[in-house]
């Protein structure tokens, strides 16, 4: 059975998202992608980014996390796909594992469906850097 925890999800984000989201819908690429992340937009919580608990993935955060089907832990910084260039680290909240982190807090476990037909169980670890723990609400 596939689980998605509840989420959260800074309200500045969800704007931004929504609006990369409605991009790709005018351009018809990684529409999959685009799909699966409105319906989180659409069930997650969105709260200010003063608000946005230090627990959460926010984008830009610097996250440790686990694929638990393939046994395989990750750093990733969750970023916009204009800035993957610029962030070594980087993972495209367009991409499928991506978009499957936003909003998830420690702790939390959430299958994720994959564009090949299989699926990804996602843990998350830590959250390493996290802007809004920071007060870098503007990013």
């Amino acid at each position: 059975m596939e689980y998605r925890p509840p989420i959260v999800i800074n309200r500045l984000d969800a704007e931004r998202l929504q609006r990369l989201i409605d991009d790709t819908a005018d351009n018809g690429t990684d529409m999959v992608v685009a799909e699966l992340l409105e319906t989180e937009l659409t069930r997650g919580e969105v709260v200010d980014p003063a608000d946005v608990p230090d627990n959460v993935v926010s984008m830009n955060s610097k996250i440790q996390f686990t694929d638990l089907e393939r046994n395989r832990q990750m750093t990733r910084t969750l970023v916009y796909p204009h800035a993957l260039g610029n962030t070594e680290d980087g993972i495209s909240v367009m991409a499928p594992i991506g978009a499957g982190l936003i909003g998830l807090k420690v702790g939390d476990i959430v299958d994720w469906p994959l564009p090949n037909g299989g699926k990804a169980r996602l843990q998350i670890d830590a959250i390493v850097w996290q802007p809004e723990r920071e007060k870098q609400y503007h990013r």
